[in-house]
């Protein structure tokens, strides 16, 4: 299955320009703990970084900095793990553990923004996964005791 079929459609995004306390607005306005930083081309969103909530706490609010006076771009994961709409679920898993990384942006063919995957959008599919791998002993043991009769 590809990544593009299980990824969340609306990533919520910014410019680095952005301040800090903008982008924590939006993530409450929509409800979501990140915010996918994106530079615009010709219309197009690339994603260039990923501001989560825990950056906020650790990078901003501990020290005492002003949310208000601070740039996205200034304290942005810019060491961004992409995934392309048309990659492999199992091989985005392998590569998040690798790099210990918990939301993907994930991206066209033209590189523009499209998405985002997160490590519990994953869970959810496997967890399908392995329930429709439970359900297969219930079916071929009904389908001995029929061949059997």
């Amino acid at each position: 299955m590809h990544i593009g079929e299980i990824c969340t459609n609306q990533a919520t995004h910014c410019a680095r320009d952005e301040t800090v306390q903008g982008a924590a607005l939006m993530m409450r306005r929509h409800h979501v703990g990140d915010v996918v930083v994106v530079d615009q081309s010709d219309g197009v969103s690339i994603p260039v970084g990923i501001l989560t909530d825990r950056d906020i706490v650790v990078s901003v609010i501990a020290p005492g900095l002003d949310p208000t006076s601070l740039l996205v771009g200034d304290i942005m994961t810019d060491d961004l793990l992409t995934a392309r709409e048309t990659d492999d679920v199992y091989e985005t898993i392998e590569r998040m553990r690798l790099r210990g990384i918990r939301r993907v942006p994930v991206i066209d063919a033209g590189g523009s923004l499209s998405g985002i995957v997160s490590a519990d959008d994953l869970l959810e599919f496997l967890a399908e996964e392995m329930g429709e791998l439970s359900r297969i002993s219930p079916y071929q043991q009904a389908h001995e005791r029929r061949a059997r009769q």
